[in-house]
């Protein structure tokens, strides 16, 4: 079994839908026996990216990023801990792994909604905390740290 992760959703609004609709309609088209589709970014989505790797590293500190066949992907390794973000052109995802319990939770989710805010400034695309069922832009940071915590706590005491 991988690492199990906090998880933040992006995607473009599909017309006349919702955020969620358009993430549960993604998920009903979704084939997971298809092959990947290899990684063909146009130049405002390429220039997109090299923004989010410019903001994240000025806004909340280093990070190390890597080119794939299907993503560009960044890692943040900071004080408040651990993310990772996977970018596609028109989706994206952060993943924050469940470590961090209790009042560690706050600083890494704070961190992971700032990152969030910037993803939807520089690509337009939306972003939705499946945890809490909000979109970031009205998400709640205290309400996602208490679920990041809460099931931290459990994966420890149930999972080690």
């Amino acid at each position: 079994m991988g690492t199990v992760t906090y998880d933040i959703i992006f995607a473009r609004r599909r017309p006349g839908l919702t955020l969620l609709e358009t993430l549960e309609d993604r998920a009903a088209e979704h084939d997971p026996d298809a092959e990947p589709v290899p990684l063909l970014l146009t130049t405002a989505q390429r220039a997109a990216w090299e923004l989010i790797l410019r903001r994240v590293t000025a806004e909340v500190g280093p990070v190390t990023s890597q080119e794939y066949l299907y993503s560009l992907t960044l890692w943040r390794d900071g004080p408040a801990g651990h993310l990772q973000l996977d970018y596609a052109g028109d989706s994206a995802d952060i993943e924050i792994p469940y470590r961090y319990p209790g009042k560690a939770a706050l600083p890494i989710i704070a961190e992971a909604y700032r990152v969030a805010g910037i993803v939807e400034e520089a690509t337009g695309l939306e972003g939705f905390d499946g945890q809490t069922e909000q979109p970031i832009a009205v998400g709640d940071i205290e309400a996602a740290a208490a679920k990041l915590a809460g099931f931290a706590r459990w994966a420890q005491d149930n999972l080690t």
